[in-house]
């Protein structure tokens, strides 16, 4: 159906009739005639696209069969006017009848491409919801400095954590987010397992080191470290900057938390150089350096 008739260009098509007077099919009929005129270069004779695959009942008009079986090829009759047999066709109570089967046809391939266009709009909708509150809900826990997971997170536990609770929380006082998240939510698109918890946390941190970097701009910044070990016993190194603001104004920006496998002095060199390498600073731009109980740094930047 959606190919449409066949609508062949010959050079020239098999003449009829008597050899003064000869006719043939016309190829400018098929643009008057362009959703249902089809022409067959075997028979020689032209045909209805519609009625060929929509005709289920005997015919009761006239001539009807030569658009369906035979192919009409009586030339002559096309451009007699108001008894142009074309015309007489697309008048036939067949003809309307299998035009209205093919109508309904397409309409209903266009219905249900719009029954799925709908469902997968209102799922992304739900998508985009079930993930603008697990952001939201990490933002404000990270603004606040609370933790994320609680120690047991099992579906026993009575309290589940932070993220989790909070996310209770908001869906308590709104239907619509009640109606998505947690239990709600499919298997496959929750949106709130630490993967997702981290990924929205590390997708924070860069925009807030991004915006510390075009802070600084190019002032010149004093670096200072402090190196820990967490509960897991894993060295972590602090990195901070000072510096002076376009405003004139002393700042003090945290930048990054890197973990380090030891505290020599080259290993740490090695880290701070390349973070803020990573941030495009410009190391010659480093004008004063501060070190809480690492002795072993100084002067080695």
């Amino acid at each position: 159906m959606n190919l449409g008739p066949f609508q062949i260009r010959l050079k020239e098509y098999q003449a009829k009739g008597s050899t003064k007077h000869p006719r043939r099919f016309q190829y400018s009929w098929f643009n008057i005639f362009p959703n249902w005129l089809d022409f067959s270069p075997s028979t020689h004779g032209s045909y209805c696209f519609i009625c060929y695959i929509f005709n289920d009942k005997p015919s009761v008009c006239h001539g009807y069969d030569a658009f369906t079986v035979k192919g009409f090829d009586n030339w002559k009759k096309v451009n007699d006017g108001k008894n142009c047999a074309f015309l007489k066709h697309i008048g036939c109570s067949q003809h309307r009848n299998a035009f209205a089967f093919a109508e309904n046809l397409m309409n209903q391939a266009t219905h249900i491409e719009n029954i799925i266009a709908k469902q997968n709009e209102a799922q992304i909708l739900k998508n985009r919801l079930r993930l603008k509150m697990s952001i939201d809900t990490v933002r404000w826990l990270t603004f606040q400095a609370y933790a994320l997971r609680g120690h047991d997170e099992t579906p026993d536990s009575k309290n589940h954590g932070n993220f989790h609770q909070l996310l209770k929380l908001l869906a308590s006082y709104n239907d619509e987010v009640a109606n998505v998240i947690l239990e709600k939510a499919p298997y496959n698109s929750k949106y709130t397992s630490r993967e997702i918890q981290n990924e929205i946390l590390s997708i924070i941190a860069n925009k807030v080191q991004k915006h510390i970097r075009s802070e600084v701009g190019d002032s010149y910044i004093c670096v200072m470290v402090d190196e820990s070990r967490d509960e897991s016993k894993k060295e972590k190194m602090a990195i901070v900057l000072r510096f002076v603001d376009a405003e004139g104004i002393i700042r003090e920006r945290f930048l990054d938390l890197v973990h380090v496998r030891d505290t020599l002095s080259l290993t740490l060199k090695t880290n701070i150089w390349r973070q803020l390498l990573h941030y495009q600073f410009d190391v010659s731009k480093i004008c004063g350096q501060g070190y809480d109980d690492a002795s072993n740094m100084r002067g080695e930047l």
